[in-house]
């Protein structure tokens, strides 16, 4: 099996340009190809996973990755699928989140010498002369077509900002650039950004020629990986610091039966034929898999140490509900039982395993709540500052666990 014929067994390409010319690139270890990330927050999250693991993937096969951070574009927000407008962020704000997504990606992306690269599009985008831009790159643009693209037109009832509108602009620069100065030939994005894209495909044939070739590949970032990154309590982060590996084990050991094969394939780099396998699992078995997709996901984040012990950990609580050491934990002052006593609606939504009290409300009349092995059902119970000083090990349906202490 080639490198491209395992990316589309494994269900990660979604459309492309030139097919046959991609596989050429890919298979020969031709390809330098580009994937951009804006620093919005400062962790990458798992929905940026699927983008991560195939450039290790290239790489592997010898094709040269480089991971575009936008601290340009950031400066004006990306539309594709929001329903507002993104909220500023400073310039000191973006360059502390860029430095951030430097560490995470060093673990997936060799940088070495020759290797791969990380460039920034803040060192060429915020240098450029607004009216240089609008002759040389924006007559290249139609307007028409660009109201058509998907990204644009689902703003449109509620409102299009004109910062907004150039994002697609910049965007399809940044290819043209990389292009011209790194050899860059390929581009790959989540499928909301194939208007985004193929702008820059098209900018480069413009501004180059038709014998300049520029690739483009979507892949399903934004309807299988961004789906990934959300849960009840927010994102899965990759930061150690805001998603413990336990928390982040957990995650993965509690996809929905119907995710865990195409998460297996897409985002592990187990053998497809080991896949394959698993694909007639069914009951304990399938929760074997889930287990499998578990550790192999956080040794990738977290390192095998650390996912060892996630396992260990969730193994304990599982058949025993015992405490383990490597369990979410919330501590407690006397600041925060400031009566002698704290509500379980409280203790849900400060160990965010409620994100508000209505939810909190609805799981304890729903009796999806365990607190040290009892079923809680009353909204209105609470525990005293010594049973907390003792420890709650609290359980939110059949998965979930989180330990509440006071000091």
């Amino acid at each position: 099996m080639t490198v491209y014929e395992e990316l589309v067994a494994r269900g990660l390409i979604a459309q492309v340009t030139d097919e046959e010319e991609i596989k050429k690139l890919i298979n020969g270890g031709e390809a330098v190809f580009y994937i951009g990330f804006d620093p919005t927050a400062d962790s990458l999250h798992v929905g940026h996973f699927m983008a991560l693991c195939l450039m290790k993937r290239l790489q592997m096969a010898g094709n040269k990755p480089i991971a575009l951070i936008g601290g340009g574009t950031a400066m004006i927000g990306d539309p594709s699928g929001r329903t507002d407008m993104r909220q500023m962020m400073t310039a000191e704000t973006i360059a502390h989140n860029c430095e951030c997504f430097k560490k995470q990606m060093s673990r997936f992306i060799d940088f070495g010498e020759g290797k791969a690269e990380m460039v920034n599009n803040a060192d060429w985008l915020l240098g450029l002369n607004y009216i240089d831009v609008l002759r040389d790159v924006g007559s290249c643009f139609s307007v028409n077509n660009m109201l058509r693209a998907e990204c644009y037109r689902q703003r449109m009832e509620k409102g299009l900002s004109f910062l907004e509108f150039n994002y697609m602009i910049m965007q399809s620069y940044d290819f043209y650039h990389l292009f011209k100065t790194k050899g860059c030939n390929l581009q790959f994005g989540g499928d909301d950004q194939w208007s985004n894209m193929l702008g820059g495909t098209e900018l480069i044939r413009r501004k180059l020629g038709k014998d300049a070739y520029a690739m483009t590949i979507t892949l399903l970032l934004n309807s299988e990986g961004k789906k990934m990154g959300k849960t009840q309590k927010g994102a899965v982060w990759l930061d150690p610091e805001k998603t413990s590996p336990y928390e982040f084990f957990q995650y993965w050991r509690n996809v929905d039966d119907a995710d865990v094969i195409k998460c297996l394939k897409m985002l592990t780099f187990l053998p497809l034929d080991d896949i394959k396998t698993m694909e007639s699992w069914r009951g304990s078995e399938l929760n074997r898999a889930k287990e499998i997709l578990a550790y192999e996901l956080t040794k990738l984040v977290h390192g095998e140490d650390e996912a060892s012990k996630a396992l260990d950990a969730a193994r304990a609580v599982f058949s025993a509900g015992t405490v383990s050491a490597d369990m979410p934990t919330t501590k407690l002052t006397a600041e925060d039982v400031p009566d002698g006593a704290l509500g379980i609606i409280d203790i849900l939504v400060i160990s965010k395993l409620a994100p508000s009290k209505g939810e909190a409300r609805r799981l304890l009349t729903q009796g999806g709540i365990t607190v040290n092995g009892e079923k809680i059902g009353d909204i209105s119970v609470s525990f005293t500052a010594e049973q907390l000083r003792e420890g709650l090990t609290v359980k939110k349906g059949k998965k979930s666990f989180h330990r509440v202490t006071m000091e």
